[in-house]
């Protein structure tokens, strides 16, 4: 039996370097729409802070706080504490950007107040993706070991393949994903206009910005996945060279 190393795996090399240049081009697509669309000022001039608020009273969450928070697009909804958490650019924003990431948020309340089932197995899966995100692959790798080392064919191949059954939660969380995030970006556009938050040609903006984040998670989705296949791949081979 062999395994290779996955730097001598070409075949991986060849999915995940796509991927990894796709995942550069989404986040520079993020960070240049967002940047392009926060020297945008809206009509109605309410800052992102004020828009999530006026939203969230508006479809009764006035028991949701929101909170600034620090970094560059660190903008998130935290379901434990129900708080709305707002990074500096788009908390005092007044921009099209700054409406569209702080509705995106909203959007996410929304969901969890609504029992969006979607945002509820991701909620409840959580752990186990943080868990198996650092054990899987360990128990695959001693999985691999005992076969290699110490010739334990059966328990290591079946030790590697409970390996990769716990990494692949990861996968998992990240197809999961889609749908709540692209969800909560579909509320956002329909919550702006319809409070009259934003205008239409506002809009397209706010539009622009949340489709390039859109991409950040399909191609994280991507990334999950080839992970997981990678690991399937060495597997399968030894299997293979095994038999031979």
């Amino acid at each position: 039996m062999m395994y290779y190393p996955i730097w001598y795996d070409t075949t991986f090399l060849l999915f995940i370097v796509p991927v990894f240049i796709l995942g550069l081009i989404a986040q520079l697509a993020v960070q240049g729409r967002f940047n392009r669309y926060s020297q945008v000022r809206t009509l109605r001039g309410l800052t992102g802070a004020q828009a999530a608020r006026a939203i969230l009273d508006a479809n009764g969450l006035v028991d949701v706080a929101i909170e600034e928070t620090t970094g560059f697009l660190s903008d998130h909804y935290d379901p434990r504490t129900r708080t709305l958490r707002l990074s500096p650019q788009v908390a005092r924003g007044v921009s099209v950007a700054a409406m569209g990431v702080a509705a995106h948020e909203a959007g996410h309340a929304i969901q969890h107040a609504s029992g969006y089932f979607p945002l509820q197995v991701r909620s409840a899966i959580v752990p186990a993706v943080q868990f198996g995100s650092w054990l899987g692959p360990i128990i695959i790798i001693a999985g691999i070991l005992l076969e290699v080392i110490f010739g334990a064919f059966r328990l290591g191949n079946t030790l590697a393949w409970l390996g990769v059954a716990i990494f692949s939660l990861v996968a998992v969380f990240a197809f999961i994903t889609l749908p709540v995030e692209l969800d909560a970006s579909a509320r956002a556009r329909q919550l702006l206009t319809h409070y009259r938050i934003v205008n239409q040609q506002e809009l397209a903006g706010v539009t622009s910005v949340l489709n390039a984040a859109a991409w950040t998670y399909v191609v994280a989705a991507l990334a999950a996945l080839v992970q997981v296949l990678h690991w399937v791949m060495i597997l399968l081979s030894s299997r293979s060279s095994d038999s031979e």
